[in-house]
């Protein structure tokens, strides 16, 4: 992105993930988005327009992808039957996915898919992650969770995003975040500690089973075979991945 002339990060992410909608404003971002502050979706949006179009910003994409994939995984990997077929298994799988109300998955998928398995694969991959994520929003807007509220309590099961990488990438302050701990230690959703109540559990839990539901019809298509066999890939590309320094250490978890 940098290339194009766009060089802070924030405006990259948000430019990155929303081209495939057009040259959208803040507005949209935010909605789609949910958990990013409204006046930092809007410091960048839409002004980054200006400086790339959204076609230049999804080539660059697809070019770091390429980059980034071949960096984690090796070209041995690369160009591997296993993951020629871990792409096969993901494209099929969203043959299944559905358009209506998922404004993000929809506008992936129109976007051609790439020629070459391991980007293919990474497309697919970004149509299921996208096509849950439209689903998840759904189902924490019915749970009447907040943006900042959803990542307090997606923080406090242990498996969430931790604050302080929150806090920097999202564009909500300190305050905030103890705002929203409080609205759902009053529901009953926290303790005092910022422990997750037995009520915090089942909530966080049922939201999880409403988003498996909305996005059953993929893996539904895929079969059961075909989804023992594309875990078992992707969770050896995870690894690897994680090992070649994919992640932070310190990106997920209560600290």
């Amino acid at each position: 992105m940098g290339a194009l002339g766009i060089a802070d990060a924030d405006a990259a992410y948000f430019a990155a993930r929303s081209a495939a909608l057009g040259a959208v404003g803040a507005g949209t971002v935010s909605a789609t988005f949910y958990n990013f502050n409204h006046e930092l979706v809007a410091r960048h949006l839409p002004a980054v327009w200006s400086v790339a179009s959204p076609q230049a910003v999804l080539d660059a994409r697809l070019r770091a992808a390429d980059t980034t994939l071949r960096r984690l995984l090796g070209e041995e990997t690369i160009a591997s039957a296993g993951l020629a077929e871990a792409a096969q298994l993901a494209l099929r799988a969203t043959e299944g996915c559905t358009r209506h109300a998922r404004p993000l998955y929809a506008a992936h998928a129109d976007l051609p898919v790439p020629q070459e398995p391991h980007l293919a694969y990474w497309h697919a991959a970004t149509l299921l992650r996208e096509h849950r994520g439209d689903a998840h929003l759904a189902a924490l807007l019915a749970a009447g969770l907040d943006p900042v509220e959803a990542m307090v309590s997606h923080t406090a099961t242990g498996k969430g995003m931790a604050p302080r990488w929150i806090l920097a990438t999202r564009g909500w302050r300190r305050a905030d975040w103890e705002a929203a701990a409080e609205r759902l230690r009053v529901r009953g959703l926290l303790d005092a500690e910022g422990e997750l109540t037995e009520a915090g559990v089942a909530l966080r839990a049922g939201l999880e089973e409403a988003t498996d539901e909305m996005d059953a019809a993929p893996y539904e298509h895929l079969g059961a075979e075909g989804v023992e066999r594309l875990t078992e890939l992707g969770r050896g590309y995870l690894f690897a991945a994680a090992s070649a320094g994919a992640f932070p250490a310190d990106l997920t978890g209560k600290g």
